[in-house]
Formats: C-alpha cells, sequence, structure tokens
C-alpha cells in the first residue's frame, strides 16, 4: 500500500472535519456556479503548509483549487474557529484511547524569523537572533509530548508572558466518564519562566510548579521531561511554512499554526 502524502486527508479524519466547517448556501446571484469542494481545498491548504509553495504557484493539476481560493478558504475557517473546535474534539478521542498524560505538562517557546509582517502586533525582534523581526511559537504538551495548546506572539516577547494564557486555555478535555480534565498536576519550565509570581499563581490554580531557577542547579528532573515539548515543537515546524513566517496577517500565520497543531494531533490516534 502506498504511503499516504501529509496533505493527503483521509476518509476517517475527514468524517471529523466536515461537520465542523461552515454550512453555505447556494448563492442565487450565481446558480450554475458550484462552490469548489472543501475536502479538496483543505488539501491544497495543507500542500502549502508541507511544502512552503507560494499559494499562486499551488499545483492546479492536483485538483486543489487556485491557490487564492484556498487562502480565503483557510481565512474562513481560521474565523469561524474550526481549528480549536478540531482540536477540541482530538483531544477527546485521545483521551478516550488512553493516548494523553494529564500528571505533568512542560511548556517552552521557539523563534521563527519574519519574512513579511514586520509592523504586525506579533512580529519584533528577537532578543536570540540579532534583534531580527521575528515571531514565537509557544506550546504546551502532555507527558507523552502531545501538544495541547499553542500560540504565537511577537519574537521580542518574553516566553513567561504565555504560561497563564496557555494553562487556561486548555479546553476541558472529554473522552472519559466523570469530570473533564482541564487542568494538569505539575507544570515543567526552563529558566525562562523563572519568576516568583507565575509559580504563585500557578498553585493557586492547584498546580505544581517545577520552574528552574536561573543561576541554581534545580534538581527539579526538567533535563530528563524537557524532551517532549522540544519534540512537540519539532513536529509542529515539520511543515515548511512553519519554519520562517511569509504571512503578513497574524491570523493567517496563526491559522497554519493551529492546523499544523491538528494534524499533529491526528496521527497519535489509531483511528487515523
Amino acid at each position: 500500500m502506498a504511503r499516504r502524502k501529509p496533505w493527503e486527508v483521509s476518509d476517517e479524519l475527514w468524517a471529523v472535519i466536515e461537520p465542523l466547517l461552515p454550512k453555505h448556501e447556494r448563492r442565487f446571484r450565481h446558480p450554475g456556479r458550484k462552490r469548489i469542494d472543501d475536502r479538496k481545498t483543505l488539501q491544497g491548504v495543507l500542500f502549502v503548509l508541507y511544502t512552503g509553495i507560494q499559494w499562486e504557484y499551488l499545483p492546479q493539476e492536483l485538483g486543489f483549487g487556485s491557490g487564492p481560493t484556498c487562502w480565503r478558504r483557510l481565512a474562513e475557517w481560521q474565523e469561524a474557529g474550526v481549528w480549536d473546535a478540531l482540536q477540541r474534539v482530538l483531544l477527546d478521542r485521545l483521551r478516550a484511547a488512553d493516548r494523553l498524560d494529564f500528571s505533568r505538562v512542560t511548556v517552552d517557546a521557539s523563534h521563527v524569523q519574519a519574512k513579511r509582517g514586520r509592523s504586525s502586533p506579533k512580529v519584533g525582534p528577537s532578543p536570540v537572533d540579532r534583534a531580527r523581526p521575528g515571531s514565537k511559537h509557544h506550546v504546551l504538551t502532555d507527558a507523552h509530548g502531545t501538544p495541547l495548546r499553542v500560540s504565537l506572539t511577537g519574537g521580542h516577547r518574553n516566553d513567561v508572558t504565555q504560561l497563564l494564557p496557555l494553562v487556561d486555555g486548555l479546553p476541558p478535555v472529554r473522552g472519559k466518564r466523570g469530570r473533564p480534565r482541564r487542568k494538569p498536576r505539575t507544570l515543567y519550565a526552563d529558566r525562562g519562566y523563572d519568576h516568583d509570581i507565575y509559580r504563585r499563581r500557578l498553585r493557586e490554580r492547584g498546580i505544581v510548579p517545577k520552574i528552574a531557577r536561573r543561576g541554581q542547579p534545580h534538581g527539579s528532573g526538567l533535563g530528563r521531561v524537557r524532551w517532549v515539548a522540544e519534540s512537540a515543537i519539532a513536529w509542529l515546524h515539520g511543515p515548511r511554512r512553519l519554519r520562517t513566517r511569509w504571512e503578513a496577517r497574524d491570523d493567517m500565520h496563526d491559522a497554519f499554526l493551529q492546523l499544523a497543531h491538528c494534524m499533529t494531533l491526528a496521527p497519535k490516534h489509531p483511528a487515523f
């Protein structure tokens, strides 16, 4: 059996995605014009995500639809909250399959250089890349390295600014009988998150902080668990479109980031 290409959406995954997409009535102004198939258009968006190709060069012979059509569809789905909804469904299914471990989470961030969007609120001079303009991808993972939440900020923002938004933004994860899970027992982070006020706020949420302190050996075992966040970031940056920011608009770059999050979750479930 030939291996499925990363931009090909399986029947099983499409059955999960399709009900989440906005419904459209036929336009009376153009009764003979058919809307391009959503599944093919999504595969066109994924082709751009994984190959990094420019929208205008999207191969027409593959049946994806035009680059502008795929761009508009991605913007529409991002505005409709499709990726957030899909993440919740996939996380529920992973928990039902015993593929999630909330005993501990790890938070980390990675910088990507920006070629466009230099005036955007989520682009700024990077302190680790000679002040070149860029953005940051922040990730919160479970104990296995499964990304639970990802977010986008400017490259100049301190990593710790996204600590609580990531934790508080974690949706209630169902999939099993009883109350849904929405917070971990323990949170691990490196010295970039060393602020006592955030330790206190985590404790107020019932989460034990295991955050390294600057200039001190922390002895928290972070070195044995931090690899899961690095692994998750590596998965998210597997698609070429996320290795460099080409989008001028924050919402479109975030759309690619959230879609990549979904496509990282899907293969972890045996049904997909």
